[in-house]
């Protein structure tokens, strides 16, 4: 597992910051888990906050630019690519990456990545914070979307 060596989380204020969870409507129970993860911290650290949900996760980037042009201060992307028998996965993933990536570069605001790029299902269950998981990567995608932001917050003065 990947968890080795995570950052410590928790203990963030992010009153005054608008962050939009954008999420793919593939594979709803690791989806779901992943947004509820992402909402936990959220509502933790006090941040207003909505979810919009998309069909896929190559649908993730537009919606993260539409995000950002109604002000948003951060976004947390959540979805879910599992790899099949052609290359439509690595299609996928890539464009994925590369769309977000852009998209955060483009406007300056930080995208947390909580987009699953699986082998099987099962790498998705113990990712999504769910009962059983060992990881939660909703949680994570959200944690660094309101790390960056109070960051950029900052060097912006």
């Amino acid at each position: 597992m990947s968890g080795a060596g995570a950052p410590t989380t928790g203990n963030i204020d992010g009153r005054g910051l608008d962050v939009v969870i954008i999420a793919g409507t593939w594979h709803d129970k690791i989806t779901n888990g992943l947004i509820a993860g992402a909402e936990r911290v959220l509502n933790e650290a006090r941040a207003t906050h909505r979810l919009v949900r998309v069909p896929g996760s190559f649908e993730l980037a537009v919606a993260a630019q539409a995000a950002f042009a109604g002000g948003a201060d951060a976004v947390v992307a959540l979805g879910v690519i599992i790899r099949g028998g052609t290359p439509h996965f690595e299609y996928v993933s890539a464009a994925t990456t590369d769309g977000l990536t852009r998209v955060s570069l483009d406007t300056g605001k930080p995208v947390g990545f909580g987009v699953l790029t699986l082998d099987d299902e099962q790498q998705g269950l113990d990712r999504a914070g769910l009962e059983g998981s060992k990881e939660d990567k909703g949680a994570e995608a959200a944690d660094a979307a309101l790390r960056t932001a109070l960051v950029i917050k900052e060097l912006r003065g």
